[in-house]
């Protein structure tokens, strides 16, 4: 659903979960935002999820005017999803969502899975989360080495 299908005020937070409350859509933003674009079956190989999810969640996405289709006019076809501005606007709030749960998550001992650490390479993420990478034993290296998938 789209900003413009809305014609009744709106509380921000349901805008919001409305956005990026699909199971998926943060974890596809997050994936555009680390290496620029994404290709849509690149996605469908490294996502655990079918294609009409994901095509269904980076429809909504592009809907919602956070992600841009890029069509490809070459055989086979190639479609490829990079973010609006507004997507980028997006990001922090979403890198310090982020790093709040794995805080969080860390402080009532819930297990958290060690890709997490990983897949967020950058500085920011390291210096935020040192202490609790630590309690993971996530190499340094690991995090500062990582490699994009695909």
């Amino acid at each position: 659903m789209g900003a413009a299908d809305d014609k009744q005020p709106i509380n921000p937070y349901h805008y919001i979960r409305q956005c990026i409350g699909g199971k998926w859509k943060m974890t596809i933003l997050h994936e555009i935002y680390t290496f620029g674009s994404i290709r849509f079956n690149y996605a469908v190989r490294v996502f655990p999820l079918s294609e009409k999810v994901l095509s269904q969640q980076l429809k909504e996405l592009v809907e919602d005017g956070l992600v841009n289709r890029i069509a490809y006019d070459v055989a086979p076809p190639k479609v490829s999803y990079e973010l609006t501005e507004a997507g980028k606007q997006l990001m922090p709030a979403l890198d310090a969502m982020y790093i709040w749960a794995i805080r969080r998550m860390d402080a009532l001992n819930m297990p958290i899975d060690p890709d997490a650490f990983v897949v967020h390479k950058s500085e920011k993420y390291m210096q935020a989360l040192r202490d609790v990478m630590e309690n993971y034993d996530v190499p340094e290296h690991e995090i500062r080495d990582y490699k994009p998938r695909g």
